[in-house]
C-alpha cells in the first residue's frame, strides 16, 4: 500500500474519532433526559429525615427505580417555615419533574396539588382531603394528586384515651397547638370532643416558635397540668428532641404523635408508621413512573399504628406505667 493511502486512511480515522468524541456530550445528556426526575417537597429538614428518606427510596427501589442510578430526586426542604412550601413548589414544577411528591403533613400536601395542575402528584394528607378539595374521592382521587392519607387529625382522641389510661385522677389535660398549622383547628375540635367524652378539662396552649414553646412548658408547670398532649405537626416534629427535654425538665407526662418522638426521649407516643408510611409513597411514585394515572390510584390509608412507651422516661419524671398500658404497648424502650 502506498504512503499516500495510508495517510489518507490515517486521517479518515482521526477524523471519525474527534466526530464520535464531539458526539459523546450530546448522547450523554440525551441519555441524562430519559432518566426520570421526581421532585421531592417536605415541610421537614433533610438531616432528621434521613431514616424517613431512606424508606421512600426503598418504596422505590422495590418498585424498581434507584437514585442516581435510573431515577433522579431534587429535594427541597422548607424546614418547618410553611410560608415557603409553596414558593418551593413552584420552584420544582419549573425544573421540570415527573412526579411531584409532598410530605409533611397538609401544608405540602396544599403546596404540591397547588403548584400543578398536569404533573403526577403523590402526598400525604392528614385532614380530610375529600373535604378540602384536593380529591374527589378516596376511592378514584379524579384528577393528578393522589397518595396516602395518614389519619394523624383523626386519631388524636386515641392519643387522649391513652393519656387519660395514664393520669385517671387528672381534672384537666394540656394540649400544645401550633397556630400556624393549617390543621390546628380541626385538631382541637377532636382533641376537645375526646376529652369531654373523658370527663377532663382542656388547657389549650400554643407555639409556633423557639421561644412560646418554652413559655408554654412554663405554663403547664404554673397550671400544674399533669399530663400533655402535643399535637401531630411538623413543626414539632422537627423539634422531637427540644419538647422530649422540656417535658422532662418540667416532669410533665406527654404523649406525641410518632414514634421518633418516644425515640428521642418522649414518653409515649401514637400513630402510623412513618417509615411504612414513605416506603408506600415511593411505591407509588414508582407506579406512576411506570404509567399509572393519579385519577386511578386510590389514597391509601394506614395499615399500621403504633403505640410506643419510654419506661427510662417514666422513670426520670416519676409517673408509673400501668401494666394495662404496657400490655397495649407495641414497643417498650428501656
Amino acid at each position: 500500500m502506498t504512503s499516500v493511502g495510508l495517510s489518507m486512511r490515517r486521517r479518515i480515522f482521526i477524523t471519525l474519532v474527534g466526530c464520535a468524541a464531539a458526539a459523546w456530550p450530546v448522547l450523554l445528556r440525551a441519555q441524562q433526559s430519559e432518566v426520570p426526575l421526581i421532585g421531592f417537597l417536605s415541610a421537614r429538614s433533610p438531616d432528621e429525615s434521613a431514616s424517613v428518606v431512606a424508606a421512600f427510596r426503598q418504596g422505590l427501589t422495590d418498585g424498581g427505580f434507584v437514585e442516581d442510578h435510573n431515577l433522579r430526586i431534587d429535594y427541597r426542604w422548607a424546614r418547618g417555615d410553611y410560608e415557603r412550601l409553596p414558593a418551593l413548589a413552584a420552584e420544582l414544577v419549573r425544573v421540570p419533574v415527573a412526579v411531584l411528591v409532598g410530605v409533611g403533613g397538609d401544608p405540602s400536601a396544599r403546596a404540591v396539588a397547588a403548584a400543578t395542575k398536569t404533573i403526577p402528584v403523590v402526598t400525604v394528607f392528614s385532614s380530610d382531603p375529600v373535604k378540602t378539595h384536593l380529591i374527589d374521592s378516596l376511592g378514584h382521587p379524579g384528577g393528578n394528586v393522589t397518595g396516602l392519607s395518614n389519619l394523624s387529625a383523626a386519631i388524636e382522641p386515641k392519643r387522649v384515651g391513652l393519656l387519660r389510661e395514664l393520669a385517671p385522677q387528672a381534672s384537666t389535660f394540656g394540649v400544645l397547638l401550633n397556630p400556624d398549622f393549617p390543621a390546628a383547628q380541626e385538631q382541637l375540635i377532636d382533641i376537645q370532643e375526646a376529652a369531654k367524652s373523658v370527663g377532663v378539662g382542656l388547657r389549650v396552649l400554643q407555639a409556633k416558635n423557639e421561644l412560646e414553646l418554652d413559655a408554654a412548658f412554663d405554663q403547664v408547670t404554673h397550671e400544674k397540668i399533669a399530663a400533655l398532649l402535643i399535637a401531630s405537626d411538623p413543626f414539632f416534629t422537627l423539634r422531637r428532641d427540644k419538647l422530649a427535654n422540656l417535658a422532662i425538665g418540667h416532669r410533665v407526662a406527654t404523649i406525641y404523635a410518632f414514634r421518633e418522638y418516644a425515640a428521642a426521649g418522649g414518653l409515649m407516643s401514637y400513630g402510623i408508621n412513618l417509615p411504612d408510611t414513605y416506603r408506600q409513597l415511593g411505591g407509588y411514585s414508582s407506579r406512576i413512573l411506570k404509567g399509572a394515572a393519579p385519577a386511578e390510584l386510590p389514597v391509601l390509608q394506614p395499615t399500621k399504628f403504633e403505640f410506643v412507651i419510654n419506661l427510662k422516661t417514666a422513670k426520670a419524671i416519676g409517673v408509673k406505667i400501668s401494666e394495662n398500658l404496657l400490655s397495649l404497648a407495641d414497643e417498650v424502650i428501656e
